[in-house]
């Protein structure tokens, strides 16, 4: 069997395994507990009902995820350039930076409510603090880690220390921050679903999935629950796939990690 047709199936073959095992736990449990897990017809039943709910929820979530993971790479790529370029700044810097990353986010969220109100800068501000702290790590060691053979060969050409930085290490550090931008990725849904459910608001259509997962769970409303929480994971799957698709665009040429016979 030809492996490209394998990977598909396989795949398909677990995905309809788990929905064969979900009807299978679903019909197993008494009746008067089967709203604990709806059955996957439920579910689609409450796609269909609450479809417009949730697109305009997935929407204003998405809205949140991408601004909030702009702002964290830009930022996040100018702060660990400045990290990379002393020792001194990065020892100074650094033991905060930890602090910061190690305080539950959550912890937070009343203190943005009332700096910049419920709604959407809430939820992207802390969309941006949970996606920050991996990309500025994960930058910022790759700037730092360059192979030291070839600063030496820059130096001794007496290259500027810009063109050092722009030529040799930033490209040297991009498997590095790609590494960063994949679990910024995973994180940034969910930071904006955190952002909603803690600081969000529904005023002029603006509530996303953590929102309407309040209102669902407090209307026990288990099947469209449990669709706002598939759409959730496809959210962060699509963010994750650019993401990829991104980093091989950029790094199957010419990085180990891929294999460029196949490229």
């Amino acid at each position: 069997m030809p492996r490209r047709l394998l990977q598909v199936l396989l795949p398909a073959a677990i995905g309809a395994l788990v929905i064969a095992l979900w009807y299978g736990v679903h019909t197993w449990l008494t009746e008067d507990m089967r709203f604990l897990l709806p059955a996957p017809g439920a579910v689609l039943a409450a796609f269909r009902d609450h479809g417009s709910e949730l697109a305009r929820a997935t929407l204003n979530t998405t809205e949140g995820a991408l601004l909030g993971f702009i702002l964290a790479v830009a930022i996040s790529f100018a702060f660990a350039l400045g990290l990379s370029l002393s020792p001194l700044v990065r020892v100074s810097f650094y033991p905060y930076l930890m602090i910061l990353q190690m305080t539950p986010v959550i912890v937070f969220a009343p203190i943005l409510v009332l700096w910049v109100g419920a709604g959407i800068k809430s939820v992207v501000v802390i969309t941006f603090l949970i996606c920050f702290f991996p990309l500025v790590v994960n930058t910022t060691q790759g700037l730092i880690s360059t192979d030291r053979n070839l600063v030496e060969l820059f130096r001794m050409y007496r290259a500027r220390r810009l063109q050092e930085l722009w030529l040799l290490r930033v490209p040297s550090a991009l498997p590095y921050f790609f590494t960063g931008l994949r679990i910024a990725a995973t994180l940034a849904p969910i930071g904006a679903l955190v952002g909603d459910y803690t600081a969000g608001s529904s005023a002029g259509n603006g509530g996303g999935l953590g929102f309407q997962t309040i209102i669902y769970s407090s209307r026990a409303q288990y099947p469209a629950l449990f669709a706002t929480a598939m759409v959730t994971c496809a959210l962060g799957f699509v963010f994750v796939a650019v993401v990829v698709s991104l980093s091989w665009l950029v790094l199957r040429h010419w990085h180990d990690s891929y294999d460029r016979a196949d490229g």
